[in-house]
């Protein structure tokens, strides 16, 4: 059974924490809905030889993400980004396309290309505030931790840096380029690798903080750290901050 640690727990507990490990998506960036649109588009006028409509594109656009993101989650392992879109286009055409004639190094360049003219969002106007409050704690370090779809993650490091976040983290991780996903153990165990490098500190003086219950809560309790479900339940990371106030005031 999931068990989040709630917000009183986290009031208790905060004293303990040393290292913060976050989530990407939907817990402190979001997608942008322009980039969505344009590459469904793109993908329409490309890639369409049954001129099926925008709409079924969109549609199988969302059916690959879904799929691709319950089945990295079952396995442990990483479908990556290369092989989404190819499952895409072989969707698009029904699986009657010769997918060797796509260069797909030039596609993803191309999306990724159309992503930075459509940037993600920082989830909430306070995100940017509770990672540096975090940040300015010198006794405390951070990490991402992230499941990677459509895009990659050495796309990501350019997003954050563009977003200005990247410098709240000591390092950031990726499933397509560790090949692995949360909630695989050995992803949560390659993230206590490189804490271990910064500090000593034991797995109970970490929280892990994101907005999916079985990728981001019990892949962090498989390997005994604490945890906060953000964004998904009405709770938002600025509980961390209200949390910690008193404790690095006092």
């Amino acid at each position: 059974m999931i068990n989040k640690t709630n917000t009183a727990s986290v009031n208790n507990q905060m004293a303990v924490y040393q290292h913060y490990s976050f989530d990407l998506w939907l817990t402190l960036i979001k997608s942008n809905p322009l980039f969505k649109q344009r590459r469904a588009a793109f993908f329409h006028q490309q890639f369409n030889t049954l001129k099926k409509s925008l709409a079924e594109v969109e549609a199988i656009f969302r059916q690959v993400d879904v799929m691709v993101n319950s089945i990295n989650e079952t396995t442990g392992k990483n479908i990556d980004a290369d092989e989404m879109y190819l499952i895409v286009i072989s969707l698009i055409n029904d699986n009657k396309i010769c997918l060797q004639d796509i260069d797909v190094a030039v596609l993803y360049q191309q999306m990724e290309t159309l992503l930075f003219e459509h940037m993600p969002l920082i989830y909430c106007d306070r995100t940017a505030e509770v990672l540096a409050f975090l940040k300015n704690e010198p006794t405390i370090t951070a990490n991402l931790l992230s499941n990677t779809g459509f895009i990659k993650g050495i796309t990501l490091r350019k997003v954050l840096n563009h977003l200005g976040i990247d410098q709240y983290f000591d390092f950031q991780l990726y499933s397509d380029e560790a090949g692995i996903s949360k909630p695989n153990k050995a992803f949560f165990q390659l993230m206590l690798d490189e804490v271990a490098k910064l500090k000593t500190i034991e797995p109970g003086q970490i929280l892990h903080v994101g907005d999916n219950p079985k990728a981001d809560i019990w892949g962090a309790e498989m390997v005994g750290i604490s945890s906060l479900l953000v964004n998904s339940n009405n709770t938002s990371i600025l509980t961390l901050t209200n949390a910690t106030q008193n404790i690095f005031t006092a």
